[in-house]
């Protein structure tokens, strides 16, 4: 007489099975127990029997509050050096990289871009940097409208800061300085990088020059604590 693996197993099995196949990606949230148990048709306490036995597989992380995720991959470098890219950064690390724009908009500077870009208006972009479909960063690059008159239309025909200034005549800048700090996720970032309110950011303050020196962006970016590792060279901290 063939001898039944016991039910929490069996359910254990098939979502094993389904993160392995990609249909739940690293990081994202797992249906909640009373979906679970509506699905396979049992109790919650069968339901958390098996979720207990991924999480000790390293499978999924459970998060007190927000619920049960699929583990996150290991973080991907991010080099903080004097050029600074993000497609490049991601692609190095194996993943593929992809962006979401949110807003693009000109308006008047505030007093920290101001001071920083020495202008009274400026071009706006923010969105969301991916590597493997899975949030990293949130972003927002300022940039001197009255320099770059066409940086918002040449972003429309494809989301790259370095294709726009190659074509209006930067075909390079480098990083002159980044300044990063702690922070803790809220909604609405938190939402929109997937991750649980008080999740752990890591922002970055960075302001690129040209070949004379002179400021051409400056960008504020929130990077998902266990998504990514921020690394500094000896030669690019010197």
């Amino acid at each position: 007489m063939t001898r039944k693996n016991p039910v929490w197993q069996t359910i254990a099995e098939t979502l094993r099975s389904e993160i392995t196949q990609g249909l739940y990606r690293a990081g994202t949230k797992l249906p909640t127990e009373a979906q679970l148990s509506a699905r396979f048709g049992v109790n919650r306490h069968t339901v958390r029997h098996a979720l207990s036995a991924l999480g000790e597989e390293g499978l999924t992380v459970s998060r007190r509050g927000a619920g049960v995720f699929v583990a996150a991959a290991p973080p991907a470098d991010y080099q903080l050096g004097r050029r600074v890219r993000f497609h490049q950064n991601i692609a190095a690390s194996g993943r593929t990289p992809s962006r979401q724009i949110l807003r693009m908009e000109t308006r008047p500077a505030n007093q920290v871009e101001a001071e920083i870009l020495g202008v009274t208006t400026v071009h706006v972009v923010e969105g969301i940097s991916t590597g493997d479909d899975l949030p990293i960063c949130h972003f927002r690059s300022v940039l001197p409208a009255e320099r770059f008159p066409d940086f918002l239309r040449l972003m429309g025909e494809k989301p790259s800061i370095s294709y726009a200034l190659a074509q209006m005549g930067v075909p390079d800048y480098t990083r002159a300085s980044t300044r990063v700090t702690a922070k803790i996720a809220r909604n609405p970032r938190a939402a929109l990088l997937k991750i649980a309110e008080g999740a752990p950011l890591l922002r970055t303050e960075s302001v690129n020059v040209d070949a004379d020196g002179v400021p051409i962006e400056y960008g504020i970016s929130w990077f998902v604590g266990d998504r990514v590792a921020l690394t500094v060279t000896p030669e690019d901290a010197g």
